[in-house]
């Protein structure tokens, strides 16, 4: 059985695809703007340029309407962060890709990264587990990378799930603070500076001489820069 357990009484698949898209675009404005529990369907309807019937072909309830908006994060980080990487097997490399991708899938999802920090507390528990073990299989590519740079000796000895988690939070941390950044920083520079921020302070010697401790993040057309250690 699925586990998102969200039904619909239309059986062609693309267009359950491309209305629930509709739907939840229109939710997580709506959400984020006033509160998932403050938000009716009717006023996501409204604003998905739909009839509240039919939103209820799609959905059965708000919470699934809810599921579907975090799900969409989750999911673009699965897709987004393993094609990022995808051939590189310079582990420091690998590492940097993944945070830098991790952060972009943030900036096309601020809102509903807010949201999820917000409001994942009003799922389900069997559907807040959900969420959580689709997060921790993205944030292991983090975690293996990390475990063979420190097995390569390109960083010291760490503990990989608090790094994996400070990691994490600096990507959610663009949305998260976004009214303070986005009048000072553009997305590559805080990207560059924060892997800049975390490299120095984990690199070996090993590391440093490598030649991957300036590594270019081709999504961002820049070179994160750390010599002078």
């Amino acid at each position: 059985m699925d586990k998102t357990n969200i039904a619909s009484h239309v059986e062609n698949p693309d267009l359950v695809d491309r209305r629930r898209k509709q739907i939840v675009a229109a939710a997580t404005k709506l959400f984020s703007d006033q509160g998932f529990y403050r938000t009716k369907i009717k006023e996501i309807a409204k604003l998905a340029g739909v009839s509240p019937g039919l939103v209820y072909l799609y959905v059965r309830e708000k919470e699934d309407v809810l599921l579907l908006v975090l799900l969409q994060v989750v999911e673009d980080y699965a897709i987004e962060i393993p094609k990022a990487i995808e051939g590189i097997t310079d582990p420091l490399e690998r590492l940097i890709r993944a945070v830098d991708a991790y952060c972009r899938v943030v900036d096309r999802h601020r809102s509903a990264t807010v949201l999820a920090y917000r409001s994942t507390k009003s799922l389900s528990p069997e559907r807040r587990l959900l969420i959580q073990e689709r997060e921790i299989a993205t944030n292991s590519i983090i975690s293996d990378a990390l475990i063979a740079c420190i097995s390569q000796k390109l960083i010291r000895p760490v503990n990989v799930d608090v790094l994996t988690y400070q990691l994490v939070l600096i990507a959610h941390g663009w949305a998260l603070k976004s009214w303070f950044y986005k009048s000072r920083l553009t997305l590559d520079e805080y990207i560059n500076h924060n892997v800049d921020n975390m490299l120095r302070g984990i690199l070996t010697k090993a590391g440093q001489r490598s030649g991957s401790a300036a590594i270019r993040c081709e999504s961002a057309c820049k070179v994160t820069h750390l010599g002078g250690m």
